[in-house]
């Protein structure tokens, strides 16, 4: 880059007063000094070079010294020549496409040269790259709790901010300015409230119908205002990816449209200092989790628990008599869908929380039946249902502190008596899981078992902080795992499913897989011989380990069979997942890799055995059709104690030597410690 320009080549030269001030003052309304060659601002910011003191960032007539900006600017032009000539004949020394004509391994070779300038020239434009950014960050006022400029093209807002940050690929531009046929609107409005609104109540679902009835009312008098297009738009484009099944089909394509008809509105629908701020937040953190190819719902969900802890929504007020119930329930809920985001996204991902539960004081809402009812009529025609939202807030909790402890604490640091620790945390869970309501709607009631599964595992697993694993422990993955996989597989592959299933499902079924396919290594001896493994002593005092979950045989069969099925649903799962998210192709992918030795041996299992299935078969008919000897005694009922001894099997038929099924011979000792194989 250019040389910065000295104080003693170009002598400071003010005005008294100046006509008129540089683009980045007017940008940032500020007050410029007119100072040159560059103001006091510009050269604070590290970008005096850029400071608009030529004669063309000025209206005619207003510039600062017309023969002071001219000598400036023939001096960066000379400036730019002399460097770029220097660069050229480096690199002329240097040429990338020649061959090196010494040692390649020698330090001082043009290879290792060409390779130092190369990373020089990467640093040199990363430290740019950063002091620019950094710079231009002071002119911006991001905080959630202020109040941005009027959006204009010449300064940036808070919206802007967010989506630059977490836009991946752009959304291409609306094709049509008209609003959706009403039937199709009213399908969509009724999937988002039936199947994500109960679980994330970020409106009250009144103001949507209202909103709704206004937009397609004709003659409507009341201008609509753009958190309410936001709202609407972003609605339409949930509900419409959330029914997708490619990322080719109509269903997908509409999600996108619906949210470019909402992105014109972001500057003031994500206007800072305002709850519609954080319900636009929250809507569009959705949206990316359901269309991870245009947004990133990690930077996402980090701008919303911003916003967030800068409206003091992380506190309850002090004095909340001054609140009637149903403001400070509203007030609650809209916490708790950011906190419940947080805490979803944060996990499938493994990183950390945006806050931790120290910081927060929120008490949960109570239960609003009247908001969670799905008919769009009279609550009293219709048996309300229960609030599915204060279930989830409480499930995400309970996984927030364990996560917390496990995952987010020192690793160095060994958690004392992990195992009871653990085993508490699961008891707590399963407490939450019993107190679950039997009318919840089917959707979400398998929607939060599969997260419970989830949970179980993720929280057994073992960590930097608990790193030893039971065998009892090994036996409630290699369970939790096969009753996660029969159920995902059943719901990706359900079309008339209305479960709110995003990419951080595909991303669950992943570590599902990977765990299940740990376990089968460490221990498939163990797990696959279908031996009762004894439940740990129960300690007066302390919680009870928790009980392997139900079997369920969706498809029988032994644990060699369902340990085939289980690995085989996952792979499709991914697969089907993958036909939405590109992503999870390359997450199947991985699985097929990692789980492709552990597979074979299963396998090699299952012939064996069926080996010695048929040859025992064989044996029983020839000795049922061998005639008996005169020397033979025929046996009757007093001799009960001989027997014949079977024929010996024909060589084709034993199965080969050190694969045969003997369980007998396992040391499970050796197994507990790790040291089983398959």
């Amino acid at each position: 880059m250019p040389p910065r320009s000295s104080f003693a080549d170009s002598p400071l030269l003010r005005v008294s007063r100046p006509v008129s001030a540089c683009s980045r003052c007017r940008s940032a309304k500020v007050k410029c000094d007119g100072k040159l060659p560059a103001c006091t601002a510009c050269e604070k910011a590290g970008r005096e070079s850029e400071c608009s003191a030529a004669n063309d960032q000025f209206a005619r007539g207003k510039e600062r010294s017309y023969v002071a900006a001219l000598e400036l600017r023939i001096e960066k032009l000379e400036s730019r020549l002399s460097y770029a000539q220097s660069r050229k004949a480096s690199v002329a020394f240097h040429d990338p496409d020649a061959l090196p004509a010494l040692d390649p391994n020698r330090k001082d070779s043009l290879a290792f040269i060409r390779a130092a300038i190369h990373r020089k020239a990467a640093r040199t434009r990363e430290n740019a790259d950063v002091n620019s950014l950094v710079s231009d960050f002071g002119y911006l006022s991001v905080g959630a709790n202020t109040r941005d400029f009027e959006p204009s093209e010449a300064n940036m807002t808070f919206a802007r901010v967010v989506l630059a940050a977490a836009t991946n690929d752009p959304v291409p531009e609306p094709k049509t300015t008209s609003l959706p046929p009403e039937q199709t609107m009213r399908a969509l409005v009724q999937f988002y409230e039936t199947s994500i609104l109960p679980l994330y109540p970020v409106f009250h679902r009144s103001s949507l119908h209202a909103l709704v009835s206004e937009l397609y009312e004709e003659g409507n008098p009341r201008p609509i205002r753009s958190s309410e297009y936001w709202l609407f738009w972003m609605v339409l484009a949930i509900g419409s990816a959330a029914q997708s099944r490619s990322k080719r089909d109509e269903s997908y394509l509409n999600a996108v449209e619906f949210v470019a008809r909402a992105l014109p509105h972001a500057d003031r629908a994500l206007m800072s200092g305002y709850v519609t701020q954080l319900q636009s937040l929250l809507l569009l953190t959705q949206y990316s989790m359901l269309d991870p190819a245009h947004f990133d719902c990690w930077n996402l969900i980090g701008f919303t628990c911003r916003a967030v802890v800068d409206l003091g929504l992380h506190q309850d007020p002090p004095n909340i008599q001054q609140l009637d119930q149903d403001a400070l329930d509203a007030r609650r809920r809209t916490f708790y869908c950011a906190y419940a985001l947080d805490r979803a996204i944060s996990m499938v991902h493994a990183r950390a929380f945006s806050f931790y539960d120290d910081a927060l004081s929120v008490g949960l809402p109570s239960p609003n039946y009247a908001n969670s009812t799905l008919s769009t009529g009279s609550s009293a025609a219709q048996p309300s249902l229960p609030d599915a939202s204060v279930f989830l807030f409480r499930l995400r909790q309970l996984e927030s502190e364990w996560y917390q402890t496990l995952f987010q604490c020192n690793p160095n640091d060994p958690l004392p008596d992990a195992t009871l620790y653990i085993w508490q945390k699961c008891f707590e869970m399963r407490e939450w899981s019993e107190g679950l309501p039997h009318n919840l709607p089917i959707d979400i009631r398998e929607m939060l078992d599969l997260e419970l599964r989830y949970s179980y595992v993720y929280c057994i697993a073992p960590c930097a902080r608990a790193p030893h694993l039971s065998a009892y422990g090994k036996m409630l993955i290699f369970e939790h795992a096969i009753g996660y996989a029969d159920r995902i597989y059943e719901a990706a592959n359900n079309v008339t499913s209305r479960g709110f299933y995003t990419y951080h499902d595909a991303l669950r079924v992943y570590f599902m897989g990977s765990q299940f396919v740990s376990v089968l290594r460490d221990a498939g001896n163990l797990v696959l011989s279908g031996s009762p493994i004894p439940m740990p002593h129960l300690i007066p005092g302390k919680p009870p380990p928790p009980l392997l979950p139900e079997r369920v045989d969706r498809g029988g069969g032994d644990n060699l069979e369902r340990s085939l099925r289980c690995l085989e649903r996952l792979r499709l799962t991914l697969k089907l997942y993958g036909d939405r998210w590109e992503d999870a192709l390359s997450l199947m992918e991985t699985f097929e890799m990692m789980s492709a030795e552990v597979l074979e041996s299963l396998k090699a299992r299952q012939v064996t055995r069926e080996a010695a299935e048929a040859a025992r078969a064989d044996n029983v008919r020839n000795q049922q059709r061998q005639p008996l000897s005169v020397h033979q005694p025929v046996p009757n009922s007093v001799s009960t104690t001989q027997h014949y001894s079977p024929l010996p099997p024909h060589p084709q038929q034993l199965p080969p030597q050190g694969q045969e099924m003997r369980w007998v011979d396992v040391d499970v000792a050796q197994i507990i410690q790790g040291r089983g194989h398959i």
